[in-house]
């Protein structure tokens, strides 16, 4: 029989990686159009249409759990699909994005993520290890609370700066939520503040960028969800970066579910995050 364990301590680089090659073989299964726009006919946790591709995905990743569970490891499971799943301990939270930018994957546009964060509470703030595969590029960011970042392996530098251009505007701003009409209530705002603009259509992907000092800094021109931004969020901090949800009087004091809470801000300083914080969002 086994004995209970504390998740926190559990293998989660190794489970998160067991996932990437179980989603990887699901995405090369259907990879048409066509097929990848399949729909369960459901909504999920998150409120948008499940894709047949979103719920095999998240099957994936709940088979690795379950692998968890046996080894006798307990948490609480928050998916954007299947919403909060019982493992037998609320104080430890599994946070899942299994697809991060599903209309990129159902389109062939190759940033498409999974993302996984663990946590000892309910608030940014907590989380202790957050895992972002990118299937396009195929890069495996990931972080550890207190320890530092890593892309495929190498550490990030948490000294990497910004880059500016001669009229002090950032060189590359990352932007999510890219609806015309959320870009064009911004806009005056993001004119000032960046040289070039670039929307990946995954924030979990995006905040990765700014981890790794490719984008200068990223917001999200309306609310997020803690599923989107939970492991992100962690490789940011953590490659020496930083990153608010403005909405809340804590930073880093959103919850880590499947509502739309805040937008989030990340930069590479300080001084640009309350730069970045002054770009309105819907």
């Amino acid at each position: 029989m086994s004995t209970t364990r504390s998740a926190i301590d559990a293998d989660w680089l190794s489970a998160c990686r067991r996932a990437v090659a179980g989603l990887e073989q699901v995405l090369a299964d259907a990879p048409s159009t066509a097929e990848r726009a399949r729909e369960t006919g459901t909504r999920g946790h998150g409120g948008d249409r499940t894709l047949l591709i979103d719920r095999a995905a998240e099957l994936v990743v709940l088979g690795e759990l379950d692998a968890l569970k046996a080894e006798g490891y307990r948490f609480t499971a928050l998916s954007e699909e299947g919403g909060e799943i019982d493992y037998g301990d609320r104080s430890v939270r599994v946070i899942i994005d299994p697809i991060d930018g599903s209309l990129n994957a159902k389109r062939g546009v190759p940033h498409h993520a999974l993302s996984i964060a663990v946590a000892a509470g309910e608030r940014m703030s907590d989380v202790v290890f957050g895992f972002v595969y990118d299937f396009g590029p195929a890069e495996e960011w990931y972080a550890r609370r207190g320890e530092g970042a890593w892309l495929d392996g190498a550490a990030l530098d948490p000294t990497a700066g910004e880059r500016r251009g001669r009229d002090g505007r950032l060189e590359i701003l990352g932007i999510e939520s890219a609806d015309p009409r959320w870009v064009a209530a911004s806009i005056d705002a993001l004119v000032g503040s960046a040289y070039r603009l670039r929307a990946m259509g995954t924030i979990a992907s995006a905040l990765c960028q700014v981890a790794a000092a490719r984008f200068d800094g990223m917001v999200s021109l309306r609310n997020c969800r803690g599923v989107d931004a939970a492991a992100g969020q962690l490789i940011v901090r953590e490659a020496g970066g930083r990153v608010s949800f403005p909405r809340f009087a804590d930073p880093l004091g959103a919850p880590l579910d499947a509502t739309p809470s805040s937008p989030i801000i990340a930069a590479r300083t300080a001084e640009t995050l309350r730069e970045l914080e002054r770009i309105p969002a819907v």
